[in-house]
């Protein structure tokens, strides 16, 4: 998930701030003599939203803001879990290429339509029109006749999906995908209602009232620019009786002073805090420290700047980034350094045991500070590229963490004699706009795994890509992950060990430089508990939400 996208989001998320008690409703049960007579929660956002269009949405507060409003055939639980979602229930043939969902009849859009097996169809069927430009289309690799429509080849209608009765609905894939289950509880696989979306036309999805929701919540309040919007309980949900909470007040809050401020004025329940903040507040009750699959890296546009098609060239930027002093001495917020690009804690060696990141660690490759060696290579870079100094502008979020992140990358970087780097820091909804164009030198980016298989943060830097937005490109590494996809899709130590082998090219070629793992610290309300929080593949998740007396 592209966030800042996180979006955790986590997992992260894309991560997924889900404030309601869903599944069996135990936590919110359990806990119903301490219910507070006004179930109200004041939350905040790093950023503007995006987008509420699941075919276009591509950042962790645009999933957060889908997942809390709508529901696809499954949802993720704890430990990514699968839990009911639209669907009742699932038959899958035994070669696992074709999936029947059986939808709930009771389930209902904001506006009273009737969600339906249809309402699948034409999301899916929208989000694989190259028309439609959605950068999350890859993600269908593998559903029946998905690439060929992407690519221009086949009518939309060959789609491997079809809805074979009000609520009845199969899909069709080209080949078995180990992470199916995984993929129908992310927002880019959820339903749409059709008579919504023809009705607005291009208004639709741009503001609150032009969208409907089918999940514990609606949107209401968002222009789509302003920086306030509510989630209010929707009545219209099938398990209604399980969301405590009846509303949640949102706010972009971008200076965590500010933020802190707000919460010790009982103005919001919520803050992100950093810094110094962490380490004054880390043993306060209110404090969470939130881990998440989120991966900070440094992009090169290689399309743009010649020079960075030179190994020697981004070696040595990576070499001079000290990466243990940017997280204990800058952000200094819990954040950690990386093994590499793939996050730790995202998923398992099935046959060992071992975490993926800690396998595929290759030394140091890519991830080290050696600011001695740095000089050398971008020397003798330079010397290949007949230059002897050139200026960069290096493009980031206006958030806190945005602009120390870039400041401290300034300086570490104009170490490198001849570097010149100027800072840019924008909108987090201008620089994902940027970013997806090409329109930047060098970028700071961030992206949370969308479920937890470390083909999710891999798939990314493949030729083809939507989110390659620097455009590097190795055949070998297309090879890698073609393999991991298609020819050993089924053999589950093959496809392994494709992923590891593809993840260290991916570090020795230095196709980009990663900077550290996320955390998301915050202060939060004492009186709002019940959240349990999924360390795997999404950033949130919660569930139970309720206030206390």
């Amino acid at each position: 998930m592209k966030i800042k996208k996180r979006t955790a989001t986590i997992l992260a998320v894309v991560p997924l701030l889900l404030l309601a008690a869903c599944g069996n409703g135990s936590s919110a049960s359990s806990s119903k003599g301490n219910l507070a007579t006004k179930q109200v929660v004041n939350w905040t956002e790093s950023s503007e939203l995006p987008s509420i269009d699941p075919s276009l949405a591509t950042d962790e507060i645009s999933f957060n803001l889908l997942n809390n409003t709508n529901e696809g055939l499954y949802r993720l639980g704890k430990n990514n879990k699968i839990e009911p979602g639209m669907a009742t229930k699932t038959t899958v043939s035994k070669d696992g290429k074709t999936y029947k969902f059986t939808l709930r009849k009771n389930a209902k859009w904001s506006n009273g339509d009737s969600v339906t097996a249809q309402d699948f169809v034409y999301s899916w069927q929208r989000i694989n029109n190259p028309k439609t430009g959605s950068q999350y289309a890859y993600l269908y690799s593998g559903v029946k006749n998905a690439d060929q429509i992407q690519a221009g080849k086949k009518a939309v209608s060959t789609l491997g999906i079809k809805a074979t009765g009000k609520y009845k609905l199969t899909v069709k894939l080209d080949k078995a995908i180990p992470y199916f289950k995984l993929l129908m509880g992310f927002p880019s696989f959820f339903p749409q209602d059709q008579k919504v979306a023809q009705k607005y036309g291009s208004k639709y999805a741009t503001q609150s009232k032009y969208q409907v929701y089918n999940g514990p919540f609606t949107l209401q309040g968002w222009t789509g620019t302003n920086n306030k919007w509510s989630l209010v309980k929707n009545k219209k949900y099938w398990d209604k009786k399980h969301v405590t909470l009846t509303k949640i007040n949102d706010q972009v809050v971008k200076d965590t002073e500010t933020g802190l401020n707000q919460f010790q004025g009982k103005q919001v329940d919520q803050t992100a805090i950093s810094g110094t903040q962490v380490a004054n507040l880390k043993n306060s009750k209110s404090f969470f420290l939130g881990r998440e699959a989120r991966n900070a890296y440094l992009e090169y546009n290689y399309k743009k700047i010649k020079a960075f098609r030179n190994l020697n060239i981004r070696q040595a930027m990576s070499l001079a980034i000290n990466r243990k002093q940017l997280v204990t001495k800058v952000l200094a917020d819990g954040s950690t350094t990386p093994k590499g690009f793939v996050t730790d804690g995202l998923a398992s060696n099935p046959k060992t045991g071992e975490d993926f990141a800690k396998e595929a660690y290759n030394g140091g490759t890519g991830v080290t500070y050696n600011l001695k060696e740095a000089k050398k290579l971008w020397a003798k870079g330079l010397k290949q590229e007949g230059k002897k100094s050139v200026t960069y502008t290096l493009m980031s979020d206006d958030t806190d963490v945005g602009k120390k992140t870039t400041e401290f990358l300034q300086t570490q970087l104009e170490k490198l004699p001849g570097l010149k780097i100027n800072v840019e820091n924008i909108p987090y909804k201008t620089r994902l706009a940027r970013s997806a164009k090409g329109q930047f030198q060098l970028v700071v980016t961030l992206w949370g795994a969308d479920f937890s298989d470390p083909i999710s943060d891999l798939g990314l830097f493949t030729s083809t890509n939507s989110f390659n937005n620097g455009k590097w490109g190795n055949k070998e590494y297309n090879k890698l992950i073609d393999a991991a996809n298609n020819g050993d899709a089924n053999n589950t130590e093959k496809r392994w060990e494709d992923m590891v082998k593809a993840e260290k090219l991916l570090m020795s070629q230095q196709a980009n430089a990663p900077l550290y793992n996320g955390v998301a610290p915050q202060l939060i309300n004492t009186k709002v508990k019940g959240y349990v929080y999924n360390t795997a593949g999404v950033p949130w998740n919660w569930k139970g939400m309720y206030v206390t007396k």
